[in-house]
């Protein structure tokens, strides 16, 4: 897959596991685990550039005598998952237009 592309997606899986709730590092790779691996290091390189992108934002908590980084969608971040159901829609045709001419449908 392209790297861009992956990239892309990437991010707006980890808009949309944030998108009801705050949430941690940990559970946002436990409730994408189920629709695609994402490595810990990967995370966090995700956060980090959704956060200077301010799509996101964070906050620190203790939980259980320790600190721990909770992530919540911002506006921008909501608006780039709104951006990306409208844009995977003409990825869908595309993908149906190569799909047909190889004689799958």
């Amino acid at each position: 897959m392209d790297a861009q592309l992956k990239r892309g997606l990437l991010d707006v899986c980890v808009l949309a596991a944030i998108k009801n709730e705050d949430s941690y590092g940990y559970k946002i790779i436990k409730d994408l685990k189920p629709y695609i691996e994402l490595s810990e290091s990967t995370l966090y390189t995700v956060l980090k550039r959704l956060e200077a992108a301010k799509m996101l934002t964070v906050r620190t908590a203790e939980h259980d005598g320790r600190l721990r980084k909770y992530y919540r969608i911002t506006e921008d971040g909501s608006g780039r998952i709104e951006d990306f159901k409208r844009e995977w829609k003409e990825v869908i045709s595309i993908y149906r237009f190569v799909v047909k001419e190889d004689g799958h449908e």
